[in-house]
């Protein structure tokens, strides 16, 4: 089933597998669209699809450090995998809670750079999930003046920005 799978179905079909696992929990709750999540290429292309779930005390749903919400995410991509014969990246919001962590993340590793920068010593940032290990080189692409490195192995891996020589 190679044929092009259009964004609306695409989404359509995660909000649905989405909310049949929500009701399967007994969690009352509401999918929406996450525009910081959804990603399109200039052709129109689809590239992530981003979910928002919405509610009243979903902290059940976000899990120490967000490990309940990746598993739900990973749920959702391999169910859409299976149903519709796509590999695509599938982003669950739970509250806006990654969103928030994204800026503050982003804001983190500006400040974290300028110390890299004036101090000119690397830091070690605490260990995080391979989603908040590319927010942070991502916010950070574009500097000149500090480069960063993720460098341990599984949970304790985690991003080292340096000093650009």
């Amino acid at each position: 089933m190679n044929q092009i799978i259009a964004q609306d179905e695409m989404y359509e079909a995660a909000r649905e597998i989405l909310e049949r696992l929500l009701d399967l929990m007994d969690i009352e709750a509401r999918v929406t669209p996450s525009e910081e999540f959804s990603v399109n290429t200039d052709e129109g292309t689809t590239t992530s699809i981003g979910l928002n779930i919405e509610g009243d005390d979903l902290g059940i749903l976000i899990g120490r450090r967000g490990q309940t919400m990746a598993s739900l995410q990973h749920i959702v991509r391999i169910i859409m995998a299976h149903k519709m014969d796509i590999r695509i990246p599938v982003v669950i919001d739970v509250e806006g809670y990654k969103q928030r962590r994204c800026e503050g993340l982003r804001a983190l590793a500006v400040r974290l750079a300028d110390q890299v920068k004036t101090k000119k010593i690397p830091f070690s940032m605490e260990p995080m999930s391979p989603f908040e290990r590319r927010v942070v080189h991502l916010a950070l692409a574009d500097r000149n003046d500090v480069v960063t490195e993720s460098t341990g192995i599984g949970m304790n891996r985690k991003v080292v920005i340096k000093p650009a020589t």
